[in-house]
């Protein structure tokens, strides 16, 4: 008989405690976690959620900062701009409960995106073996988005963490983003982190918000593709079943066609890393199945392609963590479009800043060599995705790292990243930090004709024009000769192009050849694994470039 009232005393506290309003925890958004890295200068943005209307403090240096969350329980304050600080600090956050987020350094903070080339783990670079026993710097940090994909703007991260460099932790880094970063930290003298945001294999347009799509004019091919997709993922989402049915293919397809095709890839990687005679790349026995969901994976081996799906998962929950600038190597996935890549750069960088709300310098690389075709001069393919990225020097606040001489004909991923990350470095160097020195290979400025020659001039000649050496060569690639000018070709009214003889002389290339007496158009470089050696004095790569306005046989 005792034990019905305080069964039914439990009963009664429990509906009691039920009725009662849920607390929601005060949360800070995924990036404000321990050992982060705070951009000085500027005002820094701190954001997360709470319960609607709940009083927020955020204290940090001495400064102390107030918010009330809105209806959906979204809050921000912004702290004043912060001067340098190598010193750990602690940043609090007090609501019905309290954050506190540790070691925390301000410094230059830098978001490095794009693909498989940014994503370069410093392990597999080509000096790896001496670096990353070196790797040894508390005030060099490294957040890294996970590869998400999402149908509409995220506001959080579902996981990540800031890290601190050792050898231990610098392996999985971006090797560009850590050369380029460790570059400024000696330069600047001050803590450096970077976000880095990558994902092999996909082309810039999933990197776009909706609304940069859309923003007039509109890029209408890719909205296009959106639109399809969108009508895809609706019918996804109204048939379950579509999902289930994957789910189960993938299964079978990974249990009894997988692992006899990673075997045979496995074996035929080796024996070509090995030079040995191998025929057509393997092919599974059947194809993997694909996903209904355009906003996912369309299969375990390929890369998203739906517009804005990276955009929304992997840069959308970054926005408005405070920046200084953002790294970006891109543009093999859109190599075959070179002509529709000069809206789409421009477009992405004018998005980012849209979103971010100020105009933050944005530094590329430009496309080394790769490929197959040796041709000198090429009709299609990459030197048109890198003349639409020499065009886009045009937005402001923008720089270009020239790779052309430190690529691998035979390899999409060339192993040298050290200077690709330091001529980056030197271009933010010079565009980003004011400092005054040559940061860029020699650029194309104009030409004139002259009787049987073209006289073609540059910019960005530093200590003067000159045949120059790679500072990396791949394995099977020859060094380029140093006595003579080499890359140059020129053409007639019938566009007929021959290699040509070409001399310095102060800012000017003259260019010729006794198979063209009336030449009309020159280009350089332009081949996808062109032979070309002109740089300036300071070591630095002259860009691809040509003269002519002829067409590009497909966009």
């Amino acid at each position: 008989m005792k034990k019905i009232p305080s069964l039914l005393a439990l009963a009664l506290s429990v509906i009691a405690f039920s009725s009662l309003p849920a607390t929601a925890t005060v949360k800070l958004n995924g990036l404000f976690c321990d050992h982060m890295v705070l951009q000085t200068g500027i005002a820094v943005p701190v954001w997360g959620s709470a319960d609607p209307h709940e009083k927020i403090t955020v204290e940090f240096a001495g400064q102390s900062k107030q918010a009330e969350a809105d209806d959906a329980g979204r809050w921000s304050v912004k702290l004043d701009s912060l001067p340098v600080n190598a010193t750990p600090g602690v940043l609090t956050v007090q609501g019905t409960n309290t954050l506190t987020v540790s070691d925390v350094l301000v410094g230059e903070v830098w978001l490095a995106s794009g693909q498989s080339n940014m994503g370069f783990p410093l392990s597999a670079a080509a000096n790896a073996d001496d670096e990353i026993p070196q790797a040894k710097d508390d005030q060099l940090r490294f957040f890294n988005v996970p590869h998400k994909t999402a149908a509409e703007p995220q506001t959080e991260l579902p996981e990540g963490k800031w890290e601190v460099t050792t050898p231990d932790t610098a392996k999985t880094f971006s090797a560009v983003a850590y050369f380029f970063a460790k570059e400024i930290r000696a330069k600047k003298g001050c803590p450096v982190g970077v976000i880095t945001g990558s994902w092999g294999g996909t082309p810039i347009q999933i990197w776009i918000s909706l609304e940069g799509i859309k923003k007039a004019p509109p890029l209408t091919k890719t909205l296009d593709q959106w639109n399809k997709a969108e009508e895809l993922y609706a019918q996804y989402k109204a048939n379950p079943q579509l999902g289930t049915d994957y789910d189960t293919a993938l299964k079978d397809w990974q249990a009894n066609v997988q692992p006899a095709f990673d075997a045979a890839t496995k074996q035929y990687n080796d024996d070509k890393a090995a030079g040995k005679a191998v025929g057509d790349k393997p092919k599974p026995s059947q194809p993997e199945p694909v996903n209904p969901n355009p906003m996912g994976m369309t299969s375990p081996s390929k890369r998203p392609h739906t517009p804005t799906v990276a955009f929304n998962a992997m840069i959308a929950p970054l926005i408005p963590y405070a920046l200084r600038g953002a790294i970006w190597y891109q543009g093999e996935e859109n190599g075959g479009a070179g002509m529709e890549y000069r809206d789409l750069l421009p477009r992405l960088i004018e998005d980012w800043r849209s979103h971010w709300g100020y105009d933050f310098p944005f530094l590329f690389v430009q496309l080394p060599c790769n490929g197959p075709d040796p041709k000198p001069v090429a009709t299609g393919g990459w030197p048109w995705l890198r003349e639409a990225q020499f065009m886009t020097l045009r937005v402001p606040q923008t720089g270009m790292a020239i790779t052309i001489d430190i690529g691998d004909p035979s390899n999409v991923h060339p192993k040298d990243k050290v200077d690709v990350g330091q001529r980056l470095a030197l271009v933010a160097r010079k565009v980003v930090y004011g400092e005054t020195l040559v940061a860029s290979g020699p650029l194309y400025k104009d030409f004139t004709v002259s009787g049987n020659q073209i006289n073609v001039r540059f910019t960005e000649i530093g200590g003067g024009l000159t045949p120059g050496q790679a500072p990396w060569r791949p394995t099977g690639v020859d060094p380029l000769p140093t006595d003579k000018l080499i890359g140059f070709f020129i053409a007639g009214d019938d566009q007929q192009w021959f290699p040509a003889d070409a001399t310095i002389q102060g800012d000017t290339v003259s260019v010729s050849s006794p198979q063209v007496a009336k030449p009309v158009a020159v280009r350089y470089g332009w081949a996808n694994s062109p032979r070309c050696n002109l740089y300036n004095k300071e070591g630095l790569p002259a860009s691809p470039f040509r003269t002519d306005d002829w067409s590009n046989p497909k966009p």
